[in-house]
């Protein structure tokens, strides 16, 4: 576990790693403290475009974990940093919630609602608010050539009690059907985020370690980007999972409380 030692900054995903709907894993604070007291840095890293990171910061604080809201990045805001490299200040269509507006409007990109509009950029959000008008208008533009971008590609965004609700994976199928469009991805697992956050933080992939509960994003990430992984067993992935992926962490805990000695 030398290497480990050695990290400079923690990629930490929530749910699954950090809580579990809105409850804290336990020992989960205990680990953010260790962290703090050694002077390594983490960052907090979700796909769920859904919420801003002043949300993400409220729904910590009222588990008892008090950060720095800079120490939050959300695939929102990582496609922000996509776009300005892109274009500054574009006009986009969004398919996003409230939160998500917010995001891109402070990030200096105009918000086009209307249809007929001359527009850079379709993007597809986590949309909690999502109405067939919305869709239909992103279809319309995308059967045009507009360019398309996608927060994250997550499928499923699960729930307390097994359950799930459908997430964007789901509705970039329901577009890819009507119009045959596929999007640029930014999330994990893919290199853009990976991308934002050593460009906004100003980091080295052979700094960080990424730590999550699934295998096909979290640790994907790791595999994919050459950045060193940590599954652990608190969240989605279970034993027979592990034993049949083809995305391998460099090292496996039972929790995020277990990798306190390590460090």
């Amino acid at each position: 576990m030398g290497k480990l030692v050695n990290k400079k900054c923690f990629l930490l995903d929530m749910d699954g790693t950090i809580y579990l709907g809105d409850k804290l894993i336990d020992g989960a604070d205990k680990f953010l403290e260790e962290l703090t007291k050694k002077n390594i840095r983490y960052i907090f890293l979700t796909n769920n475009s859904s919420k801003n990171r002043s949300s993400y910061l409220e729904k910590l604080g009222k588990m008892g974990i008090v950060t720095d809201i800079d120490n939050i990045f959300t695939s929102g805001e990582a496609t922000t940093i996509y776009l300005n490299g892109i274009k500054k200040g574009a006009k986009i269509f969004l398919l996003g919630t409230p939160a998500l507006e917010d995001e891109f409007r402070q990030a200096g990109f105009i918000l086009i609602k209307e249809r007929n509009q001359e527009i850079d950029f379709v993007i597809l959000g986590f949309d909690t608010t999502l109405t067939y008008e919305k869709l239909w208008i992103a279809c319309e533009y995308l059967s045009e050539g507009i360019n398309y971008v996608a927060t994250h590609p997550d499928f499923n965004c699960p729930l307390d009690g097994g359950k799930f609700m459908p997430d964007i994976g789901a509705m970039m199928a329901l577009i890819k059907a009507s119009t045959g469009r596929e999007p640029v991805v930014i999330g994990k697992p893919n290199r853009y985020i990976v991308d934002a956050v050593l460009e906004k933080y100003k980091l080295n992939k052979e700094d960080l370690v990424i730590v999550g509960d699934r295998l096909y994003t979290d640790i994907r990430t790791g595999t994919e980007n050459g950045i060193d992984s940590i599954l652990v067993m608190s969240g989605e992935t279970d034993r027979d999972m592990l034993d049949k992926t083809e995305f391998v962490p460099r090292y496996v805990f039972d929790s995020v409380k277990n990798i306190i000695d390590e460090l």
